[in-house]
């Protein structure tokens, strides 16, 4: 009766709280789930942490105080660093490793049955994946400030930390539809992980996660920037650290949206041409 008194708009507002208030609750179970194996998690959490420590402590010995490595002091370098831990809990995690495998199961009819959209299910679990993430990771880099006391740039320019944050979340959307895209891999074949292990190396390399990819030669870096991997890591923080121009940003910004795009049209082909052989095998 209330639904019919505030007449169709009052129906698609209760519709939408209604389709919101289901994917909020995968986020909250997400994260509630992460919680269950407790070891998994800590011993997530120390090889971040390791790796981590490995990287930061190599740059320290590698750039000392005072010397400039491309245009990187040992402050500038070092939050980079520092900077793609946080920066990798909010674009990188993820939890979409599974849906290879659900659909070699064929555990993916479940989720054909049940009312909601699949796409928006992975992503909620993202999300609750990222919070989880987030956290610790707020929490380790808090210890290691306190015990080791790094030189950290710190940007106090609002414009530069607006640009940083948005790339960042543009970003988040672009190794979503990468993730994506691999698991439906699935419907073609048995191994998903070969694949996944492949694009994890490429990724740790080309998007900046070990080292700011300007460093490398003109060429290589040019050529890298018409690839998707940079927007990843690389591009945001260079934005946190002021090191770009505004003619550079501009650019990085229209890759991230080519490239979002592209990859959202590949998608959502690779998935429509995927249920038409999908047959639930091993159910």
């Amino acid at each position: 009766m209330i639904l019919l008194r505030q007449g169709f708009g009052g129906f698609k507002l209760f519709i939408v709280n209604m389709v919101f208030k289901k994917y909020w609750l995968v986020v909250k179970n997400t994260f509630q789930e992460t919680l269950v194996y407790r070891l998994n998690l800590i011993m997530w959490r120390v090889r971040t942490v390791l790796q981590l420590l490995t990287m930061y402590f190599l740059w320290l010995a590698v750039l000392p105080k005072g010397q400039i490595i491309a245009g990187y002091n040992q402050s500038l370098m070092l939050t980079y660093i520092l900077g793609t831990s946080l920066l990798s809990s909010i674009v990188i995690s993820s939890r979409i490793q599974s849906i290879g495998d659900e659909i070699n199961r064929g555990d993916l009819s479940n989720y054909l049955l049940k009312p909601f959209n699949y796409f928006f299910y992975w992503f909620s679990k993202d999300i609750g994946d990222k919070a989880m993430n987030i956290i610790f990771s707020i929490v380790e880099l808090s210890i290691l400030f306190y015990l080791l006391k790094p030189p950290f740039f710190v940007q106090k320019d609002l414009s530069f930390l607006g640009l940083s944050l948005l790339a960042a979340i543009f970003g988040l959307f672009l190794y979503f539809f990468f993730n994506f895209l691999i698991g439906l891999l699935g419907f073609w074949s048995p191994d998903v992980w070969a694949p996944r292990f492949i694009f994890t190396i490429i990724l740790s390399f080309f998007a900046g996660g070990i080292f700011p990819l300007d460093i490398l030669p003109k060429q290589i870096f040019s050529f890298l920037q018409f690839l998707p991997f940079p927007y990843l890591l690389y591009f945001p923080l260079k934005i946190y650290l002021g090191k770009i121009s505004m003619q550079e940003t501009y650019f990085g910004f229209l890759m991230l949206f080519i490239w979002i795009f592209l990859l959202y049209l590949i998608v959502k082909f690779a998935w429509e041409r995927g249920l038409k052989i999908y047959t639930a095998e091993g159910r």
